[in-house]
C-alpha cells in the first residue's frame, strides 16, 4: 500500500500565543487518530500527532524555531518525519491485517468517475455509493406506494406460506413487513443491513406493528450472514448496484439459498431516461444479466409490471 505524507510546521514567536496550525479532519470512514509514544517531547520541540487512514497520513509537528538555527531545526524535522514515517506506517499495515478485504481480480478501478459513484468498476459498471441510514425517512414516504407499487412487488413473488426469505438491505424493513404478511407466522424473513442505525429503526418498527417472523441480520459487506442452504428467495430492492464488493456477495448469497432457491433483483430501469432516479442508481437487465452469468444461476424471468422498476428474477441451479 502506498502512503502520502504531508508535513506541517507551525513557528511561533517569543510573545504570547501559539499561532496557526492546520487542522485536518479526521478520516471520515474507519479512520483512526492515534498518538505517537515513545518520542520524547522537549522544551523546543513537540511532536503533536499522526492521522492516518489506509493511503493517507498526515505528520504534524510544532517547533519553537525562534529558539533554534534554521539548519538545525531542519534536520531536527527530517529527523522526526523519518521516524513517525516508520511508526505510522507499523501502525497502518497493523491495522490494515484486520480490516483490509482482499478482492478477487475482477473490479478496476479510476480516479476519474461519476460523482455518485465510489471509482471502482465492476463488469464495467461503476458502484454506487450507499445511502446511509440519514436517509431512511426516504424509505418510509407515504407516496413510494403510489410511486413504486411495492404491495405489486411482493405478489408478483409468489410466495409460499413458510417461505424463508432473505431481505438484502432491508433498511427501515418497508419490504420486510410486507414479505412477513405473504409468508405467514411459519414463515421467516432475514432482514439483513451493513448498517446497525438501519437495523435499530427495523427492529423498533417491527416491535410496533407485533410483527415478530423477521430475524435482523447484520451482514457485511461481503457477508450476509446467512445459515448455508437456508433461504428460498432472496430479494433486493434498489440495493444491488451499491455493493461495494458485488461478486464476494453474490457468492455468499447463493451458498445461502436452498437447491432450486431464487434471487430477485428490484432495479429502477436503467433503459428509461425518464426514470428520475441517478444513472448509477439504476440497472439495465442487460446488464444484471451480465454480472450474474458468471455464478450458477439460471435466468427465469423478467417481470415489467411496477411504473418504474424491473423484477428480474434467477434460479439457483
Amino acid at each position: 500500500m502506498a502512503y502520502t505524507y504531508s508535513l506541517f510546521v507551525e513557528c511561533r514567536g517569543s510573545g504570547s500565543g501559539d499561532g496557526a496550525f492546520p487542522q485536518h479532519p479526521a478520516p471520515a470512514h474507519g479512520g483512526v487518530r492515534r498518538k505517537l509514544s515513545g518520542l520524547p517531547s522537549q522544551s523546543n520541540q513537540e511532536v503533536l500527532q499522526i492521522r492516518f487512514a489506509p493511503g493517507l497520513i498526515f505528520a504534524g509537528f510544532r517547533l519553537r524555531l525562534c529558539s533554534m538555527r534554521t539548519k538545525s531545526a531542519l534536520l531536527l524535522l527530517q529527523f522526526w518525519l523519518f521516524i513517525s514515517t516508520l511508526l505510522a506506517s507499523a501502525l497502518c499495515q497493523a491495522q490494515d491485517k484486520g480490516t483490509t478485504v482482499a478482492e478477487p481480480p475482477v473490479y478496476t478501478y479510476r480516479q476519474e468517475h461519476d460523482w455518485d459513484g465510489i471509482g471502482k468498476f465492476y463488469a464495467g459498471r461503476e458502484i454506487a455509493h450507499v445511502m446511509g441510514h440519514q436517509a431512511a425517512d426516504w424509505l418510509e414516504r407515504p407516496e413510494r406506494e403510489d410511486e413504486e407499487k411495492p404491495s405489486l412487488a411482493v405478489v408478483s413473488l409468489k410466495l409460499k406460506l413458510g417461505d424463508v426469505v432473505a431481505d438484502i438491505g432491508a433498511g427501515t424493513g418497508y419490504y420486510s413487513r410486507l414479505l412477513a404478511g405473504k409468508i405467514g407466522t411459519n414463515g421467516t424473513v432475514y432482514a439483513v443491513e451493513i448498517q446497525q442505525e438501519m437495523l435499530d429503526i427495523l427492529t423498533n418498527k417491527m416491535a410496533q406493528l407485533n410483527i415478530h417472523n423477521v430475524k435482523p441480520v447484520l451482514g457485511t459487506i461481503t457477508d450476509p450472514r446467512l445459515p448455508a442452504s437456508s433461504v428460498d428467495l432472496i430479494l433486493m430492492v434498489d440495493v444491488y448496484h451499491e455493493f461495494d464488493h458485488p461478486y464476494e456477495m453474490v457468492g455468499a448469497m447463493i451458498k445461502a439459498l436452498k437447491p432450486g432457491g431464487r434471487m430477485v433483483f428490484v432495479e429502477f430501469r436503467g433503459e428509461d431516461p425518464k426514470v428520475p432516479i441517478k444513472p448509477l442508481h439504476k440497472m439495465t437487465v442487460a446488464q444484471v444479466r451480465k454480472e450474474m452469468a458468471q455464478f450458477p444461476l439460471k435466468w427465469i424471468e423478467t417481470i415489467e409490471v411496477l411504473p418504474i422498476q424491473h423484477i428480474i428474477i434467477f434460479r439457483k441451479g
